[in-house]
């Protein structure tokens, strides 16, 4: 006995140009991807509020003024007015707006 037959008898032998035999498939393999798909689109991922506090946060009074120099940063940047290699990274407001995102949003989450 050759170490492949040995093999050969606990493991199914499949051909990639072998025709798809259509007993080999079960019949209850189409229903059941087709209750997880219908579960899938079932169950709604619920809103995610992290986008519109931060957004609340860059039009504060606090944050205002550095969203605008920001954006007039990034406007010069683009229109090539600005200085070579300036990318508007002291600019950048960010830390502003996520500090004040931050508490607000982990009080919405608990």
């Amino acid at each position: 006995m050759s170490l492949s037959s040995f093999f050969s008898s606990f493991l199914t032998v499949v051909h990639a140009d072998a025709p798809e035999n259509e007993a080999s498939v079960p019949a209850d393999e189409p229903a059941a991807e087709e209750e997880a798909e219908q579960a899938e689109e079932e169950a709604e991922e619920p809103e995610d509020p992290h986008p519109i506090i931060r957004e609340e946060c860059k039009n504060s009074a606090k944050c205002s003024p550095l969203t605008r120099h920001f954006e007039h940063c990034q406007e010069k940047v683009s229109e090539g007015k600005g200085f070579q290699g300036e990318d508007c990274v002291e600019e950048f407001m960010m830390h502003c707006a996520e500090a004040c995102a931050a508490p607000k949003l982990f009080s919405k989450l608990k």
